[in-house]
């Protein structure tokens, strides 16, 4: 490295403190990528030199400084201690200052540039409609999860003439509240997205808004319409409904989903692909919110339903901008799977017999769905394959049209289609406020945005990073709360499906999880184990001791897509569990 351009890493870390001397204490980063520091005693608790091991499960927050041209320590300073590590609290708080993430309130001067009196209650100014659709007469509703705080998107459809329908994608109109180059605009642009933890939301903009929506619905009251149309509700069985009737919410939902799987269907046909992971849900508990239970979210109809609607605009919207300003519009691109990674794909699938044509993002889809099947061992198989497939993708990136040439770029490759953006979640994403702007400029109803095209690309990088962020702080606490839980409650037993094999060891992908750990064969209780290959597929041979159940020795084989019985049991770190499997014969 001869020069660093810009510093993106927040330079903090999490970590213990280690061997001291009488001037300074290395500091142990827990995050494996950064090197470990060299902070002064002065900073530390007066008591460390003498009792160094009250302060072994102690978390500290560092500063990296600067690296010693000697190639000794890199230089930090202590900023803070957090507190206890296993703690969920500060683990989590440990999460958002190492990805650089803020929770802190909003200020009074930065609410303060918001263009209401947010002391009294806001209603839509007279002039407004003289400038706006007058759609308040219309049956718009909500649909999102029931747990929803974040409303910022509705749904309607009317029939016209000639058997064509009016659908409605009605979105938080954000922009209108957060003017460009404002305060709170400035604070917005900075944090760029919400961070959906375990536990809590941090959300990226405050402020009010209106929605004029009749009913505030959840994806189970959608979806059990979708189950049985024939279904009579009561008024109690559903959320408060203004000025139309249930039937009337219900015929819309139904046509929606007619059309919105008509598009769906379309839409794979023509190339798209979506590699859908498990994604766990947590019941914690009112006032600990330690974890109690989990279950698999489950993805369905009314789900899809909304999605299909969400893209749509995306794509329209993003052609919209495009159109009137061609060479400074905010797009988001998803470029092709990394090529080493998609060779190796190609490698695995050839090893283990397994027919996937790879070329393409509809090619992946369509050699998937030729693998899905109802029994246990095919949807396994399924989910393993899902997982391998996703390893060689590309995260999806905000970009400034001007600054790239190559129009072949901008295209999704998930999606499949040659433009495309995010307007739909403007109170969560910055970089939907942009579009906002942008759209609102395009069909005339404000000046062009006083921003450059460098300072867009800027922005636009700025929102990505902090959507990795975002992303791996989500994960992280997804984590702690899954090690926290099997520590309390386990051990645990899951079912997997091996998806790797080494010489002395195994990677299992458990299923209700979505959870890739590794198995140790020494963990094992093993006479012996022994790797081979069998028509150039790797295999262990495990060889079982007699036990108090099981009065022989008993061998078995494990080669990838074998189904194994998982036990997940805590390790003697905080937080962290290690997985074992079960004796062939249990």
């Amino acid at each position: 490295v001869l020069l660093v351009l810009e510093e993106k890493h927040p330079r903090k870390c999490i970590g213990h403190l280690g061997l001291a001397n009488n001037k300074c204490v290395r500091f142990n980063p827990i995050d494996s990528r950064i090197p470990r520091l060299s902070v002064p005693l002065l900073e530390c608790p007066k008591e460390y030199l003498q009792r160094p091991e009250d302060f072994s499960r102690v978390l500290f927050v560092a500063k990296i400084l600067n690296q010693n041209a000697s190639g000794t320590l890199t230089q930090g300073s202590l900023l803070q201690c957090l507190g206890e590590s296993g703690d969920i609290e500060t683990e989590t708080k440990g999460i958002l200052i190492e990805n650089d993430i803020d929770e802190s309130e909003f200020p009074d001067s930065v609410t303060d540039s918001l263009p209401i009196d947010c002391s009294t209650p806001w209603t839509v100014p007279k002039e407004e409609y003289s400038n706006r659709r007058d759609l308040t007469k219309q049956c718009i509703f909500t649909i999102d999860p029931a747990s929803a705080r974040d409303l910022d998107d509705a749904v309607s459809c009317e029939i016209l003439e000639e058997g064509l329908y009016e659908i409605g994608v009605h979105i938080a109109d954000v922009s209108y509240f957060l003017k460009e180059a404002t305060s709170l605009d400035k604070v917005a642009a900075s944090r760029a997205t919400s961070v959906y933890l375990t536990q809590r939301i941090v959300n990226e903009w405050f402020g009010r808004s209106i929605i004029n929506s009749c009913a505030k619905l959840s994806y189970d009251h959608a979806q059990g319409f979708i189950n049985d149309p024939s279904h009579e509700y009561t008024k109690e069985q559903l959320p408060p409904i203004s000025g139309f009737s249930i039937n009337d919410i219900k015929s819309r939902i139904l046509t929606l989903h007619k059309i919105a799987s008509i598009l769906r269907d379309k839409r794979f046909e023509g190339g798209a692909l979506r590699l859908d992971k498990v994604k766990l849900q947590w019941l914690l508990n009112n006032e600990t919110y330690l974890p109690m239970g989990y279950f698999v979210y489950e993805r369905r109809e009314s789900n899809q339903l909304i999605e299909e609607f969400m893209l749509l605009a995306n794509m329209a919207v993003a052609h919209r901008i495009h159109k009137s300003f061609p060479e400074k519009c905010l797009l988001r691109r998803h470029p092709e799977p990394q090529t080493r990674m998609i060779d190796s794909l190609n490698d695995f699938c050839r090893t283990t017999n397994i027919e996937m044509d790879i070329t393409s993002a509809g090619a992946i889809h369509r050699s998937l769905l030729q693998h899905s099947g109802d029994d246990e061992y095919s949807s396994a198989r399924l989910q393993v394959l899902i997982a391998k497939c996703s390893k060689p993708m590309k995260l999806a990136q905000y970009f400034c049209s001007g600054t790239i040439s190559n129009k072949n770029e901008y295209r999704h490759y998930a999606l499949n289609v040659p433009l495309y953006t995010h307007f739909t979640s403007p109170i969560r994403r910055y970089a939907d406020v942009i579009v906002h702007r942008l759209l609102a400029a395009a069909l005339g109803y404000t000046p062009p945005i006083q921003q450059t095209e460098r300072e867009m690309e800027k922005q636009a990088q700025h929102c990505n990073d902090k959507k990795t962020a975002s992303k791996r702080a989500q994960e992280l606490s997804c984590e702690i709360f899954l090690g926290a839980f099997i520590q309390a409650s386990g051990p645990l037993y899951e079912k997997g499906m091996v998806m790797a094999i080494l010489d002395h060891s195994f990677d299992v992908y458990i299923l209700r999880l979505g959870v890739v750990k590794r198995v140790y064969c020494n963990k094992l209780d093993l006479q012996s184990h022994t790797a081979f290959k069998r028509k150039r597929l790797p295999m262990l041979r495990l060889q079982w001791k007699e036990n108090e159940h099981i009065k022989e020795s008993v061998s078995q084989e494990i080669g990838i897509f074998t189904l194994v019985k998982c036990i997940l049991q805590g390790d003697s770190e905080p937080l962290k569990w290690l997985v074992t499997i079960t004796h062939p014969k249990l």
